[in-house]
């Protein structure tokens, strides 16, 4: 059985080389990243012309302005970072199958049995080193026998092979890489500085000899145990500066004293307690494509491609449990371009015919140019569903499908409309938990949510029609008017009904409910109309008569 191998990964400047990757022009150019802890705003990573300048990680803007007049900062996005290290773990997977990511920076490849597919560790490492570069990222590595060894040697290894640390309490902080300047310069730079990689023998100091590693981990700082920094100070304190201090003392002690933690971190780098490599699953992905010997240009030609696909597609999502949601039609030309168009479906499903006719409704929005030579379909939105069984007698199971089918005929006619004007332009009302009438019902996308249940019985009827208040000219009494002039027209009262009194939510500050309480009444008028008028008694505003809504 092949020695266990490990090679860690670490991009100790990858916050600021994404960016760069994204805006070319910003290489060459002092250029921080800022991520907020707290109430302070502290730099998270740097380019080399600002690590130049004497600044360094974890220092506050404000130190790092006045050092660097020049300084470029961008807000951290840990998500967008971890989107890129989720593709940089796509990307190691061509050196191993067995590949872990080591948030925020870092990647764990397991290279047990696949080195000498590449020619050996070193070569391997090599052509590691000149892909990091090509992608324009800066990048330190370890090899070892353990996790925990190869993580140390690729963050506290210094570029010439000596440990990096500095005098008296700070041992703790992690190497800075030497840059070294690339000869050849990528596109991507625009004139700036290349990343730096380690070569030569410098990578051979980070590659630990099979079951040597505790020589190579010796001289390290106890940092890279990845222990806490306050127990890092305490073993600072006590004079166990270096991992070679800790090796020789009775691990009954250090347990005791320092914790089990302390001890599991130690066995863990020298081999002694086990450390697997947790692979993440990787995603589900669901796409099909359709080559064609002769280019096509008719639209019932590319219906018919579509309607082969999407048999595919749904065969892999039924396989898997998962429905499709979001298609995404693409549409390669002969001439070299794509063209694609994004449909969205009300409820997740992989049933073929209840997913093609909303395909349908997109191909005249295609355009075929001189002809498509390939069709691709991808369900970039799924969702997983289970299959349900009907249970109980004759009649229930009758009419649980009878229910079944009139639902999948409204999220049909959901799906079509919402291929047409957007699924967000489709909405329906659910109640609200509410006594304030125009906050009784809430405002929901019809595709992400069920119809609403029975609604409760207000107290009184309400109108058919709501607006907000409108100031109605009458007496200021709180009897209702024998006359009113409301949008410059008078009423006369015919029959009134009432009062329902409504207060405001004591529990917040409404602008429109200062007023005080409400008196409501359903008025009749000689024009024909019965409206919704109430009497406010009246608060931090004046009293008076409104009009809100009208019945039919």
């Amino acid at each position: 059985m092949p020695h266990r191998r490990i090679l860690s990964l670490w991009f100790p400047r990858l916050g600021v080389e994404r960016l760069i990757r994204a805006q070319p022009h910003l290489a060459g150019l002092p250029l921080a990243m800022v991520s907020d802890e707290g109430q302070a705003q502290l730099v998270s990573s740097l380019s080399p012309e600002a690590s130049a300048l004497g600044l360094h990680l974890r220092q506050p803007l404000r130190d790092a302005y006045a050092m660097c007049g020049d300084l470029i900062t961008r807000p951290e996005q840990p998500r967008h970072k971890e989107a890129f290290l989720g593709v940089l773990h796509r990307w190691a997977g061509r050196y191993s199958p067995w590949v872990s990511t080591a948030p925020p920076d870092g990647l764990i490849i397991d290279l047990t049995g696949c080195a000498h597919l590449f020619g050996g560790e070193e070569v391997l490492a090599e052509q590691v080193a000149q892909d990091c570069l090509d992608l324009g990222l800066s990048v330190q590595m370890g090899i070892a026998d353990t996790l925990g060894a190869a993580w140390a040697l690729a963050r506290f290894t210094a570029q010439n092979g000596a440990a990096s640390h500095r005098s008296g309490d700070a041992i703790d902080q992690e190497a800075r890489a030497t840059r070294s300047r690339a000869g050849k310069r990528r596109h991507w730079t625009r004139g700036g500085a290349a990343p730096s990689v380690p070569t030569g023998p410098a990578l051979q100091n980070r590659i630990a000899p099979i079951g040597k590693a505790w020589q190579m981990l010796s001289p390290l700082p106890i940092a890279a145990l990845r222990i806490d920094p306050q127990l890092v100070d305490q073993l600072n304190r006590l004079g166990l500066r270096r991992i070679g201090d800790l090796i020789g003392q009775p691990r009954a002690g250090l347990a005791r004293r320092f914790g089990r933690g302390l001890v599991d971190k130690l066995d863990q780098a020298m081999g002694s307690a086990p450390e697997p490599v947790s692979p993440a699953k990787p995603p589900d992905r669901f796409s099909v494509r359709l080559s064609f010997p002769d280019p096509i240009g008719l639209e019932g030609d590319v219906a018919a491609g579509l309607e082969r696909l999407v048999e595919q597609l749904c065969a892999r999502l039924k396989a898997k449990g998962r429905g499709a949601r979001v298609l995404r039609i693409e549409a390669h030309r002969c001439d070299g371009l794509m063209e694609w168009q994004t449909v969205s479906a009300a409820v997740a499903s992989f049933d073929p015919l209840r997913l093609i006719p909303l395909l349908r409704l997109k191909l005249p929005g295609i355009d075929a140019g001189p002809g498509i030579d390939m069709l691709r379909l991808e369900a970039i939105g799924h969702d997983a569903l289970h299959d349900r069984r009907m249970a109980g007698h004759k009649v229930a199971a009758q009419r649980g499908q009878q229910r079944k089918d009139q639902g999948a005929a409204l999220e049909d006619l959901l799906g079509r409309l919402g291929a047409r004007i957007g699924m967000e332009a489709i909405t329906r009302r659910h109640p609200a938990s509410s006594h304030i009438p125009e906050k009784s019902a809430q405002v929901l996308a019809a595709a992400w949510s069920d119809p609403a249940p029975d609604w409760p019985e207000p107290p009184t009827p309400r109108p058919l029609l709501l607006w907000p208040p409108e100031a109605v000219s009458a007496e200021d009494h709180p009897t209702p008017p024998s006359a009113f002039r409301w949008r410059g027209r008078d009423f006369g009262t015919l029959d009134i009904s009432g009062p329902e009194r409504i207060t405001p939510e004591w529990w917040l500050d409404d602008p429109a409910w200062r007023s005080g309480p409400r008196d409501y009444w359903r008025i009749d008028t000689d024009q024909g109309d019965r409206l919704w008028l109430f009497y406010a008694h009246g608060g931090t505003m004046s009293s008076g008569w409104f009009c809100q809504g009208s019945f039919a």
